[in-house]
């Protein structure tokens, strides 16, 4: 039997998800969260084999949550479901742990085979970001400038392009501001910007924020 742990904020998506699973013979859903605190919490009890995880939501991004869990579990398989397209972040989060990445309007027989593809250990990937990945590896730097940073960059990265302050980062992040700033310098360094405003004018023409 497969032990999911489903984390979305949205409860009819939760619910959704828990019926149509239901109806697979191996798949039983034995945990649900609604943010970040809650996904973070059921990974530190253990009982799970994978986590399905949305990445927007209101208190903590998926990128953060996503580093939590391979902070506390790294062998632990995320599954990440999107309302993003695959082109936003798909190769983004592979690099950074995710063992998958679908759209929420794929084909529902796309998520369960996923699943049972990352339990096994392995990555699930769509074709067209096998292409993304493919013609990343062939472009040297020439991959979006967001692929280029780290994961702790990524994370203050799109929070900064959210309007959060580097002092609120620094106590939800716990870190001091100090690093963070040192951090948002590499982000800008990096992504060749200026403000938090050009950031935040990148992160909505890529469709990394809403």
């Amino acid at each position: 039997m497969i032990r999911i742990a489903v984390v979305d904020d949205h409860a009819l998506v939760r619910a959704g998800l828990r019926q149509f699973f239901a109806d697979q013979s191996d798949f039983s859903v034995v945990a649900e969260a609604a943010n970040g605190r809650e996904a973070l919490d059921i990974v530190r009890q253990g009982g799970v084999d994978v986590v399905v995880l949305d990445i927007g939501m209101p208190d903590q991004g998926g990128v953060d949550v996503l580093a939590g869990i391979k902070a506390r579990a790294p062998d632990l398989p995320v599954l990440i479901l999107s309302g993003y397209a695959e082109e936003h972040y798909a190769t983004t989060l592979l690099r950074h742990g995710a063992s998958g990445y679908l759209n929420k309007d794929c084909d529902p027989q796309d998520i369960v085979k996923a699943i049972r593809t990352v339990v096994r250990g392995r990555k699930y990937i769509t074709a067209a970001v096998a292409e993304r990945l493919a013609e990343g590896l062939g472009a040297g730097g020439e991959q979006p400038l967001h692929e280029q940073l780290s994961e702790r960059e990524l994370q203050v990265f799109l929070r900064l392009a959210k309007g959060e302050t580097v002092g609120h980062m620094a106590q939800s992040m716990s870190l001091s501001v100090k690093t963070v700033s040192t951090y948002r310098t590499r982000v800008m360094e990096t992504m060749r910007l200026s403000s938090n405003s050009h950031l935040t004018y990148y992160a909505l023409k890529h469709g990394l924020i809403q």
